[in-house]
């Protein structure tokens, strides 16, 4: 795989942090999952695949010296916390580089690292809100709302880390050096908006949020109930495009307003919505499949995988406890991603495997386990 060889010290947080040691464990990069000890009652990482876990209670120095260690035969740390945590643990960049001056230091946080808002918390609708795309997502005359935590957690937080990742260790194969990555969601997220900022000269954000082209205010550019309570999608911007969804929805668009005619809008949603309501999901689909009227059926997490087009590209994939999840992405032709089918890891689980890899002695963990600055945790057999 195309990350083969590379060590990765994930310090375990919340949803972001996983996800980008998640994509760098499906491209094959062996990734340790730190988790904190004594550990929590309820482990919060669901996206544990292809880690393995090492309980370390880091607020105590000689759980700190341990991650030190690790650390210098790491190519990467990604860590999650609010600035300044690390150096209080004594294990801030300026202490870990110097000890390995390649490792690649991933700190991975809302606000980033300096700023008004540095040291507080939040979560993905404050950075959303900050970097001015919530003000951007909502329907006409309604609040603006956060279409869950995808756009700053996961796109601008997680993704945009790992593509951080893998530019500064391609870096690396050039000066030797390793860097550190201030990656704050607030400007993750920001820059997945670039095409809003570049774009507002064309026109497609004069009127009010719920009002333009790709925002719900088209006709063309929404969802729409059948008559069975499914949806479905509709995406006709161009205008041979909207001329396929016209003759879908048996219409005669001579006898119908300007596509672009945004004062008909509102009159063409409830024409449109009082005939889509007519047919089911399925008849839709079997008039619109093969067509370019960009219109596709809005499936539920329990349909997309039994889906045609999903099952002719194993889009989605089961592990050995039968759950379904997304193939990683995006498919390269020689090195592709190999997901791991196992189960993820338990808090632990993997203690003192990992520490005799890194270089411990037994007599070392075993000192460590009895001053109870590490923790094992065994899988229980089936009975």
């Amino acid at each position: 795989m195309a990350l083969s060889g590379v060590r990765v010290l994930e310090l375990a947080g919340l949803a972001p942090a996983p996800l980008c040691g998640m994509i760098l464990a499906d491209f094959g990069a062996q990734v340790v999952r730190v988790d904190r000890t004594p550990r929590s009652a309820v482990a919060t990482d669901v996206q544990g695949r292809g880690k393995r876990s090492l309980a370390l209670d880091l607020k105590r120095p000689p759980g700190a010296a341990v991650l030190r260690r690790l650390c210098w035969e790491a190519d990467v740390l990604i860590e999650p916390f609010r600035q300044g945590v690390m150096e209080k643990l004594g294990l801030g960049p300026e202490v870990l580089l110097q000890e390995n001056p390649r490792l690649i230091y991933a700190r991975l946080t809302g606000f980033g690292q300096s700023g008004q808002y540095a040291k507080s918390a939040g979560h993905d609708i404050n950075y959303l809100a900050l970097s001015g795309v919530l003000s951007k997502l909502g329907r006409k005359d309604e609040n603006p709302y956060a279409p869950v935590n995808l756009l700053a957690d996961f796109a601008g937080g997680g993704v945009l880390c790992a593509m951080g990742i893998v530019t500064a260790l391609y870096e690396r194969t050039k000066s030797g050096k390793g860097q550190i990555i201030d990656a704050s969601m607030v400007e993750g997220v920001a820059y997945l908006s670039s095409f809003l900022w570049k774009s507002q000269n064309l026109g497609l954000w004069n009127r009010p949020r719920g009002e333009n082209l790709l925002d719900s205010g088209a006709p063309f550019y929404e969802t729409y109930k059948t008559s069975d309570g499914k949806f479905m999608a509709v995406g006709a911007i161009e205008p041979q495009f909207y001329e396929q969804l016209i003759k879908g929805l048996g219409l005669d668009s001579d006898k119908l307003p300007s596509q672009l005619s945004f004062s008909d809008w509102p009159k063409m949603k409830e024409k449109f919505a009082s005939i889509f309501a007519q047919k089911t999901q399925a008849e839709w689909c079997s008039i619109f499949d093969g067509t370019d009227a960009c219109v596709t059926p809005v499936l539920s997490f329990d349909e997309v995988a039994s889906h045609q087009h999903n099952k002719q590209r194993s889009s989605f994939i089961k592990n050995d406890q039968e759950e379904i999840s997304p193939r990683p992405a995006p498919l390269l032709s020689r090195t592709p991603a190999v997901p791991s089918f196992k189960r993820d890891p338990f808090i632990g689980e993997h203690t003192e495997e990992i520490l005799l890899e890194y270089g411990f002695t037994k007599q070392e963990i075993a000192k460590l386990y009895s001053d109870k600055v590490i923790e094992f945790s065994e899988p229980k057999a089936n009975l």
